[in-house]
């Protein structure tokens, strides 16, 4: 299936890409300003959209509110709500107001913690893309790709709501010479999340995407998963318990990407590469006469990290990294 972004009649193209939100709500609203205020052509979130957990306030029977966040026990009147709420989102977790006979059932019931997971993470995301049109204007586009840590109720949403475009596997046309496709899957984890793959078979979805293709040389591959041992893919050495291993005072950094990315890219060459899936690894570099780039993720701290790129043709006039 093959998107056309009408209405694109400027020479240069921008872009702006942006990756690894986590449930961010304040790293979702500065995308959607910065692509307003700079006035992007496309708007892209390369993956990885939904939060990880929630966060129960309990309702007590003295009318007071308790709850659980960064190591703390916090207890606060209805006056706190607004802020408790606020800090929470902000961290990329959801807030989930209850009260104690539901929370001592969530408590044994795991089914019914991912029952209310699942309903707060689609109403919040919803509310999310709600925000497109109050904060965009309609000439640019929003691009978002589900990442390995979306659920995949999370396709459903994005596909029938109508402020944006869910880029899986699809043929998006950024301008006159440009086509994107995206690709949410990443090669196979210690955290065994939604969308992952071994190698081999990554490669397969990789190249049936790539078949779509008109001009490969020109296309953009929107891939979750940054090119194996490139400066862009590095992260923390992890023992068996999943604790960063410490050398000499110092984390032991080593190469997780995707081989099968960076062998589409080393055999196709296309103009340009989008990637994240690490949030340690930003930067920029080239791959033959590809452009890469990993913006990384500062999601809990509220920080937006992106890239805005102009290019005209297959020049590349501004390659900037943003953060805010």
């Amino acid at each position: 299936m093959s998107f056309l972004f009408k209405g694109k009649k400027a020479q240069v193209t921008r872009i702006l890409f942006v990756t690894d939100m986590h449930g961010s709500e304040g790293v979702w609203r500065k995308f959607l300003n910065a692509s307003a205020m700079l006035k992007a052509d496309v708007a892209i979130c390369g993956g990885d959209l939904t939060g990880k957990m929630i966060v129960p306030i309990v309702e007590r029977k003295d009318g007071k509110y308790a709850y659980y966040l960064m190591g703390e026990n916090r207890i606060i009147d209805s006056s706190g709500l607004e802020k408790a709420s606020k800090d929470i989102k902000g961290i990329g977790y959801y807030p989930y107001l209850t009260n104690e006979s539901e929370y001592e059932e969530m408590k044994k019931n795991t089914e019914k913690v991912d029952q209310v997971f699942h309903e707060v993470m689609i109403s919040t995301l919803k509310s999310w893309l709600d925000l497109i049109p109050q904060k965009v204007s309609s000439e640019t586009r929003v691009v978002v790709c589900p990442g390995n840590d979306d659920r995949f109720p999370v396709d459903d949403l994005v596909n029938n709501h109508k402020y944006v475009i869910n880029g899986e596997e699809k043929v998006i046309e950024v301008d006159d010479s440009h086509e994107m496709i995206s690709c949410g899957w990443v090669n196979p984890s210690p955290w065994k999340t939604s969308r992952e793959e071994e190698e081999d078979k990554l490669e397969e979805r990789l190249e049936k995407y790539i078949s779509h293709l008109k001009n490969v040389e020109a296309s953009i591959f929107n891939f979750h998963a940054p090119p194996y041992q490139t400066k862009l893919d590095e992260a923390p050495l992890l023992d068996d318990d999943l604790n960063p291993v410490i050398q000499g005072g110092s984390v032991v950094m080593v190469p997780v990407g995707s081989k099968a990315v960076r062998k589409v890219i080393e055999k196709y060459q296309p103009f340009l590469g989008l990637h994240g899936h690490i949030h340690e690894a930003s930067g920029s570099m080239k791959i033959g006469k590809t452009y890469c780039v990993n913006p990384g993720s500062e999601y809990a701290e509220g920080i937006l990290r992106a890239f805005l790129i102009e290019f005209k043709g297959n020049n590349i006039i501004r390659l900037q990294r943003i953060e805010g």
